[in-house]
């Protein structure tokens, strides 16, 4: 299948301003052009963006994931030095996950704290007497 440059930002979750800067900075290869001289892309380029999608979440720098791409576009011999940049980036997400985990105690034992002060000042509150 084939996606005219709305359809790949639609099912990328990117914006076309967002294909056509990872274009520019070389993170996707120049897509095909159509006879109209549009841009057309492929499931294959979908699922790269995918990728990209992914990597950028974990936090991984453009200049990182710059890399990698050229690394990719130089075949099998990269391989080992592009997984260990996902090893790197790996350790990162691992890293952070930890840090939130800690965040995420925090909140939960600050929600807890409200509630009980919450029960607190609905025990304390006066009854209305019946009439």
């Amino acid at each position: 299948m084939t996606y005219a440059i709305a359809e790949a930002a639609r099912r990328s979750g990117l914006s076309i301003d967002t294909l056509r800067y990872y274009e520019r900075i070389q993170l996707i290869d120049p897509p095909a052009r159509d006879s109209g001289g549009r841009r057309v892309y492929t499931d294959e380029d979908l699922g790269w963006l995918g990728f990209l999608t992914k990597l950028r979440t974990t936090g991984m720098p453009i200049r990182m994931m710059r890399e990698y791409a050229r690394l990719r576009h130089q075949g099998d011999t990269t391989a080992t030095r592009r997984k260990q940049i996902l090893i790197e980036q790996r350790a990162e997400v691992l890293d952070r996950i930890v840090e939130l985990n800690a965040c995420l105690d925090v909140l939960n034992y600050k929600i807890v704290n409200y509630e009980q002060c919450e029960r607190d000042l609905n025990e304390k509150a006066p009854v209305e007497a019946s009439a």
